[in-house]
């Protein structure tokens, strides 16, 4: 989409800055970014905010041939208000888009170019029309049958359908997901009908007993992207990407940034000798799965995996087929800006997966990539370089001669 960003409340005019945004779209760029092959694919009107797009993924390194334009149909178009310090609200006009119109045969031409080693999808693509939907489900049959890992992000977006619309799609598409990439708020529309529900009463009920709001008892709080991976409303090549990462402190599509410090993620799994990062002893980390955990496995028992839990300020948690569970904290950092950074989150996690980096060097560099979203105005203008990962690093004042 084209994405036009407010100076303050719509209705009293001002400028506006015009840019790009969509979450594959961040997520493709991102890895492009970290220095992977990423090729997009999806729909844009044939017109200068097409254009516009198709540009700008062009200059970011992003592939484009698996791209259509449509001539009956205009871009799809976005509006960011800044309302609050740290409150934004988005307008989306997405309705009879190019976006929306995004149909299986363009899915199945882009797979046709080239299989992705990755591909990568997200929840808003099947909400925007019936045609974006079945576009979707077609990406997801040709990874099975081309091997390609597939990586779903979640990213419910209320505004574009209902709770029990995602729940129905995203249950179907589970036994399909490799890795899976929801906050934590968003996990229960993943699970089987009729579990959702009573896992969140017992979290709610655990809470009450621990007097600890907002955390687990662990201790921690349209399209598709091809890159080697696909990104965005298509398929790319070597990439795999919400709204809910990378640090702390931040407000907005409950991104990190702001967040604390780690040493580095923790491990909680059978053989484990020494203290996890959430401060549990080696091994199982409690007699009890804690509710995060039992909704974890639920999904991995149905064939996921590997599930990564953002939990913002938090931070994020990675369960594993292996019986495995590691947690990453968020990274200290300003917050500027949190809008991108759960896509942020998900191209550094997908890189250093390309990459052949464990859950915990996946978690490490996610968050890392999240904080720097976060420290940064627009969706995807502040994600890092390869070179410049190692930056959050630096005390304050440093300057980089």
């Amino acid at each position: 989409m084209v994405a036009l960003r407010g100076s303050g409340p719509l209705k009293l005019g001002g400028t506006m800055n015009v840019s790009i945004a969509g979450a594959e779209s961040n997520v493709a760029i991102g890895l492009a970014r970290l220095g992977h092959e990423v090729r997009w694919a999806g729909a844009v009107g044939e017109d200068e905010a097409g254009q516009l797009v198709l540009r700008t993924l062009r200059a970011e390194g992003v592939e484009v041939s698996g791209a259509s334009t449509d001539a009956g149909a205009p871009t799809g178009l976005l509006l960011f208000e800044p309302r609050l310090p740290e409150v934004t609200r988005v307008h989306y006009y997405r309705a009879g888009s190019a976006g929306s119109r995004l149909t299986a045969e363009a899915i199945e031409r882009a797979f046709s170019a080239a299989p992705p080693r990755v591909l990568h999808l997200t929840g808003i693509t099947p909400s925007l029309s019936p045609t974006a939907h079945s576009a979707a489900r077609r990406a997801l049959q040709l990874a099975r049958r081309h091997a390609s890992l597939t990586c779903l992000d979640v990213n419910f977006r209320a505004r574009l359908w209902t709770a029990e619309e995602a729940a129905t799609v995203l249950r179907e598409w589970i036994p399909s997901v490799d890795v899976l990439i929801a906050s934590d708020d968003e996990l229960p529309l993943c699970l089987p009908e009729g579990t959702g529900r009573e896992e969140k009463d017992r979290e709610e009920k655990d809470q009450k007993g621990t007097g600890r709001e907002g955390k687990d008892q662990e201790g921690t709080g349209g399209g598709s992207t091809g890159a080697d991976s696909t990104a965005g409303h298509g398929t790319g090549r070597e990439s795999t990407g919400g709204d809910r990462a990378g640090g702390k402190g931040t407000s907005g599509d409950r991104t990190g940034g702001d967040g604390t410090s780690g040493d580095g993620p923790g491990e909680d799994g059978p053989g484990g000798d020494g203290p996890g990062e959430d401060g549990t002893s080696g091994g199982q980390a409690a007699a009890t799965p804690t509710p995060l955990a039992a909704q974890a496995k639920l999904l991995l028992d149905l064939g996921v995996g590997e599930v990564v839990v953002k939990l913002g300020a938090d931070g994020a948690t990675a369960f594993t087929d292996d019986g495995c569970r590691y947690h990453q904290p968020a990274k200290s950092v300003r917050p500027v800006d949190a809008v991108g950074a759960g896509d942020a989150f998900v191209a550094g996690y997908l890189s250093a997966l390309l990459d052949g980096e464990g859950p915990a060097g996946r978690l490490e560099r996610a968050v890392t990539t999240g904080a720097f979203a976060v420290a940064s105005h627009g969706d995807w203008e502040g994600a890092p370089t390869r070179p410049e990962l190692g930056m959050l690093g630096a005390p304050p004042g440093t300057v980089v001669r």
